[in-house]
């Protein structure tokens, strides 16, 4: 029997989540606040609903992909939230990035329903969101992350189980900190080494080969023209915001106060972004760092 999923956010990386899951076969119920988002969806053959209470109301799988905890916490929690609507041995995926905390919250919320619950963030980007090819870093009951995993693979290559609830998003948070530092370290490395008369494209191919080489490098390169199908080669736009990335960060410096982690590095890129974000890029992907680079 086909499981019929509802999905829940249809942005950049939630839209072809949904549209993965339709190709491997599943049924599946979209809503979003963007009208324009659940109509592509439709045309890629999904059903569609006008209220999220609506879409998960047959689904044996809620996924959501939502922009903060806030949003979260409100979806499942708040007045009329879709905890008290959804049906018996309902399985929650959150695959957002949040504070553990929330997700510890809405996890012990579905616990007290008697609904199963995973957080689960990715990793990979908006490229990876449309090949298939997400990595998932979940936290749950390990009962739990077994019923999820196929579902997972429908939408990713890498599906770990970080531990109990809200591991996996300590262990997102804490990639995208180190995606932050090392996506300015490469906006820096390239921006000084073009100031110098180097073309891009050959101090990438020079990085990649040597000591400095890593996954800005490697698939996300944050110059212009270095790479065809990345954002930085279309104006900065689509892609992982600069708004998301500087609110992980934030995540990411509550997370090193409350186990007293020194960071310093993290601290930092969270003020680049807060600064980068201010100066009017919120909208733009984070790799447009370069820009506040090369403006400075």
């Amino acid at each position: 029997m086909t499981q019929h999923i509802a999905f829940i956010g249809l942005g950049n990386m939630g839209s072809p989540m949904a549209k993965n899951l339709l190709k491997k076969g599943y049924q599946v119920t979209v809503y979003d606040l963007n009208k324009e988002a659940i109509a592509a969806l439709k045309t890629a053959g999904a059903e569609t609903a006008g209220q999220a209470t609506e879409a998960v109301k047959n689904a044996d799988v809620v996924i959501s992909m939502l922009p903060n905890g806030a949003i979260v916490k409100s979806l499942y929690t708040g007045k009329d939230g879709l905890i008290s609507h959804l049906k018996d041995n309902v399985l929650v995926i959150d695959s957002s990035t949040i504070a553990a905390d929330d997700a510890r919250y809405v996890a012990k919320a579905c616990e007290m329903k008697g609904i199963a619950m995973v957080d689960a963030p990715v990793s990979g980007g908006v490229a990876a969101a449309q090949a298939g090819t997400l990595t998932f870093i979940c936290g749950g009951d390990p009962k739990h992350f077994d019923q999820a995993k196929p579902i997972l693979e429908a939408m990713g290559k890498n599906i770990f189980h970080a531990g109990a609830s809200g591991a996996g998003q300590v262990a997102k948070i804490c990639n995208n900190m180190l995606l932050a530092i090392h996506m300015i370290g490469t906006a820096e490395a390239l921006n000084m080494g073009v100031q110098q008369g180097l073309d891009p494209t050959v101090m990438s191919e020079i990085m990649k080969a040597s000591s400095g080489n890593n996954w800005s490098l490697q698939v996300y390169n944050p110059y212009p023209g270095v790479m065809p199908n990345v954002p930085a080669s279309h104006g900065y736009q689509g892609g992982f915001m600069v708004s998301l990335m500087s609110k992980d960060l934030g995540l990411s410096q509550e997370l090193a106060a409350k186990s007293q982690s020194a960071t310093p590095m993290g601290a930092l890129a969270t003020q680049l972004y807060q600064i980068h974000q201010a100066s009017g890029s919120a909208n733009k992907d984070f790799s447009s760092i370069l820009e506040m680079l090369k403006n400075d």
